[in-house]
């Protein structure tokens, strides 16, 4: 029994020792395994960050008319892509100046149709810089004439001229350009009168009713306008376009008889949510871009100027 016990316990001993020694063969030395030894195997040539790399030390290279980079070796002439660069998505698809737009809003005139006391028309122009950033002028006409309903007086706001300016930023600029999605800001700003007729006041306590007009008063009212709107195309240059504004009054000149109820370009002074639709028209810019110098090669940051000028050289002249 004792022999049992004393066997037992050599064993567990040699057993101890001998995985501390793996254990600190293990501290010493990498474990290596079939996937450690052959990564370098399974690497794929255009794939891999050490190997293009390496490539890109013995290239030199060029942007293809997609604006890809194409790598040139200097040894072989091969050319290659690395996907990593392939992949990505081109920073601007579209050339600085791309298009200009001319619409016009039809909402109000419609509206007026419908009955609406206030507004008449505008329209805007906008530039397209790289289907991305789209600076915007809009300019409008804006008139009222309103008796609520129920009461004796008349608001009169006689014809003035309002603008807005500010830009959209379009979500959807490396996409077809005929569609968007943008959002944007306004300022808005209008020089413009009103005047009230026929306005009534009675006094139970003298039990006498008055009778007066509001005067003409000059008003100048400037407002900011958050929107997002769609555009799409309709038929060849012509397009549709839906915007959705929140808009609130930012300064406006002080008269003696209060606020005015509607402000041209604005509404009325309490509308702070509203819209517009328009119908665009896009002229092409693209032949006002300065075009990019045919067969020229870029020296790739990896390769010496002096080493990348010469092998570009001799491969061009043959030797």
């Amino acid at each position: 029994m004792k022999m049992r016990l004393f066997i037992a316990a050599l064993l567990a001993t040699l057993s101890l020792l001998v995985a501390l020694e793996a254990e600190s063969r293990r501290r010493m030395t990498p474990v290596n395994t079939q996937a450690t030894t052959t990564q370098a195997i399974n690497e794929t040539a255009n794939d891999t960050a050490r190997i293009n790399a390496k490539r890109r030390a013995n290239s030199i290279s060029y942007l293809d008319d997609r604006g890809h980079t194409v790598f040139v070796d200097t040894i072989t002439g091969e050319e290659w892509m690395d996907s990593t660069v392939i992949n990505r998505v081109p920073k601007m698809e579209y050339p600085l100046f791309d298009a200009l737009t001319v619409g016009v809003n039809v909402w109000d005139p419609l509206m007026r149709a419908f009955g609406q006391h206030y507004g008449l028309a505008d329209a805007w122009v906008e530039l397209s810089l790289h289907n991305r950033y789209k600076p915007i002028v809009e300019v409008g006409l804006g008139a009222a004439r309103h008796k609520p309903a129920g009461a004796t007086y008349t608001y009169r706001s006689p014809m003035s001229v309002f603008f807005r300016l500010g830009a959209n930023y379009n979500f959807l600029y490396n996409s077809n350009p005929d569609y968007s999605f943008f959002a944007g800001l306004r300022y808005g700003f209008s020089p413009f009168s009103f005047s009230v007729d026929g306005v009534t006041l009675d006094s139970p306590y003298w039990q006498e009713t008055a009778h007066f007009n509001v005067p003409s008063q000059n008003v100048t009212a400037g407002w900011i306008e958050v929107v997002a709107g769609l555009r799409v195309k309709l038929w060849g240059p012509i397009s549709a376009g839906w915007t959705f504004k929140y808009q609130s009054i930012l300064h406006q000149s002080k008269t003696r008889y209060g606020e005015p109820w509607y402000i041209p370009g604005f509404g009325s002074r309490n509308g702070h949510v509203t819209g517009s639709f328009s119908l665009p028209y896009t002229f092409g810019l693209s032949h006002l871009n300065k075009p990019a110098p045919a067969d020229v090669v870029n020296i790739s940051e990896d390769t010496p100027d002096s080493e990348a000028a010469s092998s570009a050289e001799n491969e061009s002249t043959g030797q």
